[in-house]
């Protein structure tokens, strides 16, 4: 559909500011919505425009809930990705209605990159999964805090393994002579504790949720990869949702996992990843790819278990192809003199393009 009226709007918390192009006449529609007027008067105005209209606003914290209601009444609507906005030369001048003009301008010449609007089930399987994350990170803050604050004091764990039931056993038999130090202490151990038990309440709702998930077939082909258990392959799922978006070859560039390049005239510069795109999945993957730095071996106990599910000989055929692939690319960098964080990143990349073969062989 080629739209007649291309609106652009600047959507916040408590205000809407809408700009309307029309593109026959030239006219230009300005509105602006305050607290007290909801989707509905936006999505009244917006149809009440020269049709067909288009409307377009910035991903960003108000969610999809307006582009869903567009959609529901028939209205062609864009949720833009903030970081391929093309900004304004030389402006230096940032206000709620210059955005917008600025966001129906690029509507109307279609330089707008969408990003995928997932359904209501899918955001709330992702805000679990994130969920799940973020108490992964307080509980890394936690454990940091407690361990920092014992070492300040001369207090250092001999063990081999920390922050085990061992481990803490000898956290709970530490005592302090001062009672506000002492105070301190109990007050970050109950906090590593409590973020533990929030943790694991958490994975079981996942571990449940995914057998009973759309995504179930997707979760047992991605774990057929070495590093990728099955609330890695979970996220990776959800995140990614349609995966007949990308190619084995366009994915890494979408998670941010290519090299960034400044190329000018005979010059060509290459340097870090991009880290663009969805950041969690990216993590996930950089976080598996360290597993294949190993040597792999397929009679493995775990990787056996993941393959004995009913799946389809073709997809585990590719996972240990896969497999093996990585390890050698590990291999390869290293010797090459490669920093094993840049060699991570490499192979990552490769994971992603692996990952996206399997899960669209299990489509």
């Amino acid at each position: 559909m080629v739209q007649r009226t291309s609106i652009g709007l600047d959507v916040h918390a408590r205000s809407v500011v809408g700009h309307g192009i029309d593109k026959e006449t030239g006219e230009v529609f300005r509105h602006y919505f305050g607290k007290d007027q909801g989707n509905e008067d936006v999505i009244g105005w917006v149809v009440g425009l020269p049709g067909p209209v288009a409307v377009c606003y910035e991903a960003g914290p108000t969610g999809y809930g307006l582009a869903r209601a567009f959609i529901a009444a028939g209205v062609k609507c864009l949720v833009a990705a903030p970081s391929r906005l093309l900004p304004a030369p030389g402006e230096k001048v940032k206000t709620d209605r210059r955005d917008a003009a600025h966001l129906a301008g690029l509507l109307a010449a279609g330089l707008v990159t969408p990003v995928r609007i997932p359904d209501v089930d899918e955001e709330a399987i992702r805000d679990l999964l994130r969920a799940r994350d973020d108490a992964r990170c307080d509980l890394m803050r936690a454990r940091h805090r407690l361990s920092k604050l014992l070492l300040r004091h001369g207090i250092v764990y001999d063990g081999k393994t920390p922050w085990n039931q061992t481990h803490l056993a000898w956290l709970r038999r530490q005592h302090f002579d001062q009672a506000p130090l002492q105070v301190t202490f109990d007050n970050d151990l109950a906090a590593v504790i409590t973020i533990v038990s929030r943790r694991d309440c958490l994975d079981k709702q996942l571990v449940e949720l995914a057998e009973t998930s759309p995504y179930r077939p997707i979760i047992k082909a991605l774990s057929c990869l070495r590093g990728v258990e099955l609330l890695t392959a979970f996220g990776l799922a959800v995140e990614i949702g349609d995966w007949s978006r990308f190619t084995g070859a366009t994915i890494g560039a979408y998670l941010g996992l290519v090299p960034s390049e400044h190329s000018s005239g005979q010059s060509r510069h290459q340097g870090g990843i991009t880290k663009t795109g969805n950041k969690y999945a990216r993590r996930l993957l950089v976080e598996a790819a360290w597993d294949h730095q190993s040597t792999y071996r397929p009679s493995s106990p775990r990787l056996r278990k993941r393959w004995a599910q009913e799946l389809d000989p073709l997809i585990i055929a590719r996972a240990d192809q896969a497999n093996r692939r990585l390890h050698a690319q590990w291999c390869k960098f290293i010797k090459q003199g490669k920093k094993p964080t840049t060699a991570n990143a490499a192979v990552a990349r490769e994971l992603a393009g692996f990952c996206w073969s399997l899960a669209t062989m299990a489509t």
